[in-house]
């Protein structure tokens, strides 16, 4: 039996008391800050608003898969990299604020800028702006990830996280509804490129005001932290997590499944737009359909998560993007595609509720950085492929072979998920960062907050 210093003990009854104290008050200002953000970006949606705008600054396919695939490699691929770094600091706040004020906020008001004074002139300029400027903040996002999700798993009970994302995301959301209705107008009202810079200007000051709540977070100290390792030793103990934990990879292989399915989400506007000719009003329509679906769904999967776990969440919105994507094959009118972003949101609600969260559930808590980088950084290879591959089959075979490729592999994640993967808070905790158990289990410290 392993002995626990009474110091140590003491230490998390106390991180542990001070994080049920303040448990109302950390929910209430992080929900301001998803909502806020959330507000923001369905704005500027990555399904809908940007790319429409890459089409309107080239006519390559391949520029607007590149939309997807860059915000997924910037924002996976750092988080392995501040992971280690993460794992050593009492308190993470700090590093989150720094990084998601200056890195991943402020290139959205640049994008707004450049748009408004180079699209018209230099459109081949804006576009590399553009992409340079998505970059940054994709890899600030995803470089402050780590830190901020130990943030959200010691400051919200484990039983209360879907409930925080799904209502957060939901009124975010819901608000977004009006957001989207109203960059439909925009759109249409103002000539171009003053319509768009006017999105994501508008669309930063909410991104903006987010970061408030995140300020305002009451952060209880680690209990248990790491001490600094070079690089590279810290990089070669990764592979136990793979070895150790089968469950886990398991959950990895299925998940990159799933994203592989996603490769035509972005360019079902595109193609409705191509084939059915919508306009600015219903690109707006179209985004308060996949926004008002974002926001009922979230609330369903966040009770679902809470009752019965985030796996059940994943792979129904899995299954729900397969769905999508066999509805826009079949679609025979404009108004037919409304279904398949209505399916969209619910995947992409499913997404936001779930794909992060359920990474604090397979390991202890001194584990949750390393867990979060790992994960993110496999999986960004996938996330830059994905879309690519879309562009280029839409480019070489059409939007029929895209739209059946995706749909297919997507309700085969969908499937891995639910038979493959174990619900991780039923399963044993493995704990594959010291030769020691850990200090911690779910059923002490972690589930009692």
């Amino acid at each position: 039996m392993i002995s626990v210093p009474d110091t140590v003990v003491d230490a998390g009854v106390q991180a542990a008391r001070e994080a049920e104290a303040n448990a109302p008050w950390n929910f209430t200002v992080n929900l301001l800050d998803i909502l806020l953000i959330t507000l923001g970006f369905s704005l500027i949606s990555r399904e809908t608003v940007m790319p429409v705008l890459v089409s309107t600054l080239t006519d390559s396919k391949l520029a607007v898969g590149l939309v997807a695939a860059i915000f997924g490699f910037g924002f996976y691929l750092p988080q392995l990299l501040t992971a280690g770094y993460t794992e050593q600091l009492r308190y993470k706040k700090p590093f989150v604020m720094t990084v998601s004020l200056v890195g991943e906020r402020l290139p959205y008001l640049l994008i707004a800028l450049a748009v408004w004074g180079l699209a018209a002139r230099a459109p081949a300029l804006t576009l590399v702006l553009f992409y340079l400027c998505l970059a940054t903040a994709a890899f600030s996002a995803g470089a402050a990830t780590p830190a901020w999700l130990d943030i959200i798993a010691k400051v919200i009970p484990v039983r209360r996280r879907g409930l925080w994302s799904g209502l957060g995301h939901s009124l975010g959301a819901l608000l977004g509804v009006v957001g989207a209705l109203l960059a439909g107008r925009i759109l249409a009202g103002y000539p171009y490129p003053t319509n768009y810079a006017l999105l994501f200007g508008l669309a930063s000051v909410f991104i903006f005001l987010s970061w408030v709540g995140l300020a305002l977070n009451r952060e209880p100290p680690s209990v248990v932290t790491k001490e600094a390792i070079p690089l590279r030793v810290y990089f070669r103990q990764l592979p136990a997590v793979l070895r150790r934990n089968l469950n886990y990879r398991a959950y990895l292989l299925s998940r990159m499944t799933v994203l592989l399915g996603a490769m035509a989400n972005g360019f079902f506007i595109v193609y409705g737009r191509e084939r059915f000719g919508i306009d600015a009003a219903g690109i707006g329509a179209l985004t308060a359909l996949l926004v008002g679906s974002v926001a009922v769904m979230n609330l369903v999967w966040g009770f679902l998560a809470d009752r019965w776990g985030h796996k059940l969440v994943l792979a129904g919105g899995a299954l729900l993007l397969a769905l999508a994507g066999l509805n826009a094959w079949l679609a025979p009118s404009a108004a037919w595609l409304g279904l398949t972003f209505v399916l969209l949101g619910a995947y992409s609600a499913a997404d936001m509720v779930s794909s992060l969260t359920i990474i604090l559930e397979f390991c202890a808590p001194e584990d949750r950085p390393t867990y979060i980088g790992l994960t993110n950084t496999l999986l960004a290879p996938i996330l830059i492929l994905a879309p690519v591959l879309g562009g280029w089959l839409a480019t070489v075979a059409g939007y029929t072979p895209l739209l059946i490729t995706s749909t297919t592999i997507a309700a085969i994640g969908g499937l891995l998920l639910v038979f493959w993967v174990h619900e991780p808070r039923t399963a044993p905790l493995v704990v594959v960062s010291s030769a020691e158990p850990s200090l911690f289990t779910p059923s002490s410290l972690e589930t009692d907050l």
